[in-house]
């Protein structure tokens, strides 16, 4: 087991070495929506790329929505293993809407042997994420 300080140089060196290995300027916060952001998550169980909706609960649904009404198009052109949820919980039992795709492999922030694979899986993923909202942006804003 790490220690609390061990455990944090694990994740800093995970995401310096990322950011050398695709280096890249994501999208990520820059979507020019409030409350919609692009997001990489990587733990001890698991990895996923998430699309976040967390604005207030109106403006949430209504682009909720909008993500359902693409949702074919999305999983046709882009992700076919997309996942949509409504009610996603985030860390701090914070709960927001999220489209995501999550890594079909076990993997751990804390194993360094599967570091290479969740790189691959993030850089491929979010490319496609982001090129559906480039594509689809004029039509998912509200």
């Amino acid at each position: 087991m790490f220690s609390k300080n061990e455990a944090k140089l694990l994740r800093q060196e995970f995401w310096t070495s990322f950011g050398k290995s695709f280096p890249r300027d994501w999208i990520l916060y820059n979507t020019n929506v409030k409350g919609l952001s692009f997001k990489f998550y990587f733990d001890t169980k698991t990895a996923y790329v998430a699309f976040c909706i967390d604005m207030n609960p109106t403006r949430q649904q209504a682009y909720w929505n909008q993500f359902i009404a693409h949702k074919t198009i999305l999983k046709t052109d882009f992700l076919p293993d997309v996942k949509f949820d409504e009610c996603f919980e985030v860390s701090d039992k914070k709960i927001l809407s999220a489209v995501y795709v999550d890594i079909d492999s076990k993997v751990s922030i804390h194993n360094k042997s599967t570091w290479r694979g969740v790189m691959e899986f993030f850089n491929e993923t979010m490319i496609k994420f982001e090129s559906f909202y480039t594509e689809y942006e004029n039509t998912i804003k509200i």
